[in-house]
């Protein structure tokens, strides 16, 4: 049975409020002009959050950057301290109702509150912040497609001091959308069918880099066996995405256009599935190698219209932790 048909209870995240989008739906992409617009002409309507996430083997932090470069009036959004604990020590797991309530407030944001993320690589981690607010109804949310790197570039105000302290704000806990994130019994359920053979199994497709998928380049998180999920396909993130050379030298990444975006789809899944997909007759639900690049799967499909979408929020570090799991090598 396909992973949006099931009703499998998410591992102690299901919330016992009924979820609904309490915000009108703003652009899931902002240039960093738009932002510096919205932040110029309604300051305290918009929240700024710095998303910025590393790989557990870059000895680059985050904060640290944050503390010493960032856009002016933004706050550091940690995906690692903003999440669930999980039985595996697995990280940024999708919050629960009552966590993610309490971090709105402590940054200041209130149900109203446009909500705009940026990460320091252009459009890496900022869409998987992106992803959790919206799961939570916050529509009122976007990214800065090119992140922090396009802002510097295109000559915008940046700062450097004591980041000022949010007032604090009201947040009623929401309901979450559990239906968008898929859980490990879900994802072995569905990896029993083909989907060639099966119109109700989901299409999962991999966002990392190919030879993860394949089984031939190793993980990155030591002992973490490489390969991939069965019946699963590879559609590495950076296919979504362009890249961008600052006048000093650097690279960022921005979302390619929606009409490059479907071709990189088609190349994946093939054109017949590709019309599923895009006519809802296929769910798609997105992987990677912790739930973090998923996202940026998710956002592009969301920039398709792509409605059945949901991430499989532990994704392979998860699924490649447990012995049970079946894993397959290969091209």
């Amino acid at each position: 049975m396909g992973l949006f048909f099931c009703r499998t209870t998410l591992l102690a995240r299901k919330s016992h409020f009924s979820f609904r989008k309490m915000t009108t739906a703003s652009p899931l992409l902002l240039s960093p002009k738009q932002v510096n617009d919205l932040t110029t002409s309604s300051p305290a309507s918009v929240k700024v959050l710095d998303a910025t996430w590393f790989m557990p083997n870059s000895p680059r932090k985050a904060n640290t950057e944050f503390l010493a470069k960032r856009i002016p009036g933004s706050q550091f959004l940690d995906l690692d301290e903003v999440a669930s604990s999980h039985d595996l020590g697995l990280k940024h797991m999708m919050p629960d109702t009552t966590i993610f309530a309490q971090a709105c407030e402590k940054l200041g944001i209130s149900p109203t509150t446009h909500v705009i993320f940026y990460d320091s690589h252009g459009v890496f981690s900022a869409p998987r912040a992106l992803f959790m607010f919206r799961c939570f109804g916050h529509q009122n949310s976007s990214i800065i497609d090119g992140g922090l790197p396009r802002w510097a570039d295109e000559g915008l105000p940046l700062e450097a001091d004591t980041p000022t302290q949010p007032q604090p704000a009201h947040y009623p806990v929401p309901g979450l959308n559990d239906e968008a994130i898929k859980s490990y019994d879900q994802i072995v359920s569905n990896s029993r069918s083909d989907p060639s053979k099966d119109g109700n199994t989901s299409l999962v497709l991999d966002a990392r880099a190919h030879g993860r998928f394949t089984g031939t380049d190793p993980e990155p998180r030591p002992g973490l066996s490489s390969g991939h999920i069965p019946h699963s396909l590879s559609l590495p993130f950076n296919m979504f995405l362009q890249k961008h050379q600052t006048k000093e030298g650097g690279e960022y990444t921005t979302f390619l256009p929606p009409s490059e975006i479907r071709q990189a789809l088609s190349n994946a899944v093939g054109p017949a599935e590709l019309e599923k997909i895009m006519d809802g007759k296929r769910s798609v639900v997105t992987s990677c190698g912790s739930g973090m690049s998923a996202a940026v799967l998710w956002l592009g499909l969301q920039l398709l219209g792509v409605q059945r979408i949901g991430l499989y929020d532990e994704s392979w570090t998860g699924y490649a932790m447990r012995p049970s799991s079946q894993i397959e090598k290969s091209l």
